[in-house]
C-alpha cells in the first residue's frame, strides 16, 4: 500500500517472510536504526555504554529486563540490522535443546562460510529450564553465538547465574507518556483517510501505562472501529488501563513492598495508591490483610495494641466477604495502620535477642525458673525460692535470664 512506504516500515528480517501489509500495527512500527528506536534513553542515549556497543560492533550476550511493551524485541531487531548479523527468534516455550543444538550448529557453519554472526533473541528468556540455558553456555562463552535474551521478570532468579555471569544485563522501563505520543503519531500516517481528535489520542498515551504495544493495539482497534476516532472511540478501544503486575514476579514484591513502606511513613494517600494498585491487579486479598496483620505487630505494636485487633479482624472480614467489597475493608484498616504511631521496639528486641543466641554461649535455664514437679528436682533446686507475686522488690532476688546476659536490655520502648 502506497501510504505504508511513507511511515516507519518492519525490520527487513521480517518483511522477507512475510506479506507486512497484512502484520498488526504493532509490528509495522518496528523500528530498523537506533534513529527510529523511541525511549530508553538511559541505556541508548549517545554515548551510553550500551549504544557504544551497538554502533561499534563490539557485540557480547545481553539480558534485557523490563516491563511488556518497553521495546525489548525491537533493540534486538536494530542490533541485528545494525550489525548486518542473522537474526534467529526462538521460542522459550516450544523450542527444545535439539533446536538450541541444530542453531548453533548453523551459527558456526555461517561464521565460517559467511563471516557472519548470528544473533539468536529468546523472548520470555525466563520460561527456559536449566537444561536449555545450560545448552546456550558453550557457544555464548566462545562467541559463537550473541545471545540476546527478554524477561519481565528478575533474571537473577530466572536465569542461570552462569549465562548472567557471561551476559549483560540492561533494565529497561516502561515508556514514558511523551514516547508513546510520539509513536501514536508516527503510526497515523497508516491511516491517512481517518481523523483522530486529539483528545482520543491523549487518552490512548494515558492509558497505556508505558506500554507501546499496548497503545498501537488500541489505535490499530480504534481505527477499525470508525473513521473518525473520538474520544469514546478511544474508550471502547482501551476498554481496560493495562497494569503490568505479575503475582508470582518482581512487580508483585516491589508494590508490597512500597505498600508497606508507605503506611510506615504515616501517609495514608500513598498507602491507598499502593492497594488499589493490588486490588486491580487482581492480587489475593487475603494476602494483602496477612501482611497488614505483620505489619500491625512488628511496625505499631505496644504503640497502639488495637491494631493487631483490627488487622486481624480485618483479615477474617477479607475471607468470609471476598471482592469486590473486600478492597473496601482492606482501605479501611490500612488508613487505620498508616494513621497509627510506630513503634518497632517489640520486633528490634526480637532480633536482638536472636542475634544473641547465635553469637553468645546458651546457658541452661535459671533453677528459680524450673519447674519442681518431683521430690528429686525440687532436691536439686527447682523453682526454689520462686513464687508468683506482684511485689518488685521479690522479683529483684529472682534471675529471669541466663547469668551471661544478665543486665542485658532488649525492649527500649520510647
Amino acid at each position: 500500500m502506497k501510504k505504508a512506504n511513507n511511515s516507519v516500515q518492519t525490520d527487513n528480517l521480517f518483511s522477507q517472510n512475510f506479506n507486512t501489509s497484512f502484520a498488526p500495527l504493532a509490528e509495522k512500527m518496528r523500528p530498523k536504526t537506533l534513529k527510529d528506536y523511541v525511549g530508553q534513553r538511559h541505556i541508548l542515549g549517545k554515548g551510553k555504554p550500551f549504544r557504544r556497543m551497538i554502533e561499534t560492533g563490539n557485540l557480547q550476550s545481553v539480558i534485557l529486563w523490563g516491563p511488556p511493551g518497553s521495546g525489548k524485541t525491537s533493540i534486538a531487531r536494530v542490533i541485528a540490522n545494525h550489525t548486518k548479523s542473522h537474526f534467529e527468534e526462538f521460542s522459550a516455550v516450544t523450542a527444545g535443546v535439539a533446536d538450541i543444538r541444530r542453531i548453533t550448529k548453523e551459527a558456526i557453519d555461517r561464521i565460517e562460510l559467511n563471516k557472519q554472526r548470528t544473533i539468536i533473541f529468546v523472548d520470555e528468556i525466563h520460561r527456559f529450564n536449566k537444561a536449555q540455558q545450560d545448552a546456550f553456555l558453550p557457544f555464548v562463552e566462545n562467541g559463537s553465538i550473541i545471545l540476546i535474551g527478554a524477561t519481565t521478570e528478575n533474571p537473577s532468579f530466572e536465569v542461570n547465574a552462569p549465562l548472567i555471569s557471561r551476559s549483560q544485563v540492561f533494565v529497561l522501563q516502561a515508556l514514558e507518556n511523551k514516547d508513546i505520543d510520539l509513536l501514536v503519531k508516527r503510526s497515523l500516517t497508516y491511516y491517512p483517510k481517518h481523523e483522530f481528535e486529539p483528545s482520543a489520542l491523549k487518552y490512548i498515551t494515558e492509558k497505556s501505562n508505558g506500554d507501546a504495544r499496548t497503545a498501537l493495539n488500541a489505535l490499530e482497534l480504534a481505527a477499525n472501529l470508525s473513521k473518525k476516532v473520538d474520544f469514546k472511540v478511544a474508550e471502547d478501544a482501551v476498554q481496560q488501563k493495562a497494569i503490568y503486575y505479575d503475582k508470582k514476579g518482581d512487580s508483585h514484591y516491589d508494590v508490597i513492598s512500597a505498600f508497606i513502606k508507605s503506611m510506615r511513613g504515616s501517609d495514608p494517600d500513598a498507602s491507598l495508591h499502593w492497594l488499589a494498585r493490588m486490588v486491580k491487579a487482581g492480587e489475593d486479598p487475603v494476602f494483602i490483610a496477612r501482611r497488614m496483620v505483620i505489619f500491625a505487630s512488628e511496625d505499631i505494636s505496644n504503640a497502639l495494641p488495637t491494631a493487631l485487633v483490627v488487622a486481624t479482624s480485618t483479615m477474617q472480614a477479607v475471607h468470609m466477604v471476598g471482592i469486590p467489597e473486600a478492597g473496601i475493608i482492606l482501605a479501611h484498616c490500612a488508613t487505620y495502620l498508616a494513621l497509627a504511631p510506630k513503634s518497632r521496639a517489640s520486633y528490634n528486641g526480637l532480633i536482638a535477642a536472636m542475634r544473641d543466641i547465635d553469637e553468645k554461649r546458651i546457658e541452661p535455664v535459671p533453677l528459680q525458673l524450673r519447674n519442681g514437679v518431683t521430690n528429686l528436682m525440687k532436691d536439686l533446686g527447682y523453682g526454689k525460692g520462686y513464687k508468683w507475686t506482684d511485689e518488685r522488690e521479690f522479683q529483684k532476688g529472682i534471675d529471669f535470664i541466663p547469668k551471661n546476659l544478665k543486665g542485658r536490655k532488649y525492649y527500649k520502648a520510647k
